[in-house]
């Protein structure tokens, strides 16, 4: 997979949320949030950093526990308190980071 299919992966586990969430900038960075959030509130944005991709997923900051059962190789790319960072070789991890969203969405929008 290259850099190039990966970003566009990791922007594609965003789409099914954008009917419910607005798009907002952050720091540069597109994001998705609750209608009318203040700019700290959000849910989760895509950012290239040279080789890398950051998917930035605010709900793990405010709610570890949505980490519980996450895979060691998923765990191993979070670099800061709400983000991962993805290289090309990494694309294996999208269909787990997407399920990990999918509860996270739940979670951000107070449904759990």
């Amino acid at each position: 997979m290259t850099i190039d299919e990966l970003e566009a992966e990791l922007r594609a586990i965003l789409v099914p949320y954008e009917d419910e969430l607005e798009t907002a900038e952050i720091y540069g960075m597109e994001v998705l949030r609750r209608p009318g959030a203040n700019a700290h509130d959000w849910f989760a944005g895509v950012r290239r950093t040279g080789p890398l991709v950051k998917f930035n997923f605010l709900p793990i900051n405010v709610h570890p526990e949505l980490l519980d059962g996450v895979s060691a190789g998923l765990l191993k790319r979070r670099a800061g308190a709400s983000f991962f960072r993805f290289g090309p070789a990494d694309g294996v991890l999208i269909d787990e980071l997407t399920a990990l969203v999918a509860r996270g969405f739940d979670v951000y929008m107070g449904r759990r």
